[in-house]
């Protein structure tokens, strides 16, 4: 089965967390929402609160198939700050498992130098800081192991192309389907 790492901060945007992880769920993809905080309730940056299911103590990075940054400010420079997360990341792509990022998120890779090389989106103002990238304002973009997200409108088109990524094209199909979205891609 595949996993997914949500990882969480207070003043993440909450639609774009929780709407992919909805639609992973729905696929059957294991999906943790893990908070980098140090404790479980999170707060987002429109002070919807919710219960992360772990701690990033508590878990094995190395076990996730996927690594996912949802934006949101603050959210995104909490993420961003977290030594933790950061070694995380790294490992990850060095290994060539999968890394997600929305709206202001993909900062926290161009960062990195993650994105160098590679076609990626992020929510507009954010650009300049995926350095060395050929910037697109597609919706949802994956260019090898990197799948990066504009912004909240594309939530669902994020988590439904994590799908096609991890289950194949008819999962992803169904899913659409089940949950009456009919989105052009």
């Amino acid at each position: 089965m595949s996993k997914v790492f949500a990882f969480l901060a207070d003043g993440l945007e909450e639609v774009e967390c929780l709407a992919v992880v909805d639609v992973l769920r729905r696929a059957g993809v294991e999906t943790t929402l893990i908070s980098i905080t140090g404790k479980r309730e999170i707060t987002g940056s429109h002070g919807i609160c919710f219960l992360a299911d772990a701690l990033f103590e508590e878990v094995n990075t190395d076990d996730a198939d996927v690594l996912f940054l949802p934006g949101g400010m603050p959210g995104t420079n909490h993420l961003k700050a977290h030594q933790g997360l950061a070694d995380a990341i790294r490992c990850a792509n060095k290994q060539g498992r999968r890394l997600a990022a929305i709206c202001a998120a993909p900062s926290i890779l161009g960062e990195m130098d993650l994105l160098k090389g590679r076609t990626a989106t992020c929510y507009p103002g954010f650009e300049d800081m995926l350095h060395g990238v050929s910037y697109t304002v597609q919706g949802v973009v994956t260019d090898g192991n990197i799948t990066t997200a504009r912004g909240l409108g594309y939530a669902l088109d994020l988590g439904i192309e994590l799908i096609r990524l991890l289950l194949g094209s008819q999962q992803a199909g169904n899913v659409k389907a089940s949950i009456q979205y009919d989105r052009v891609k």
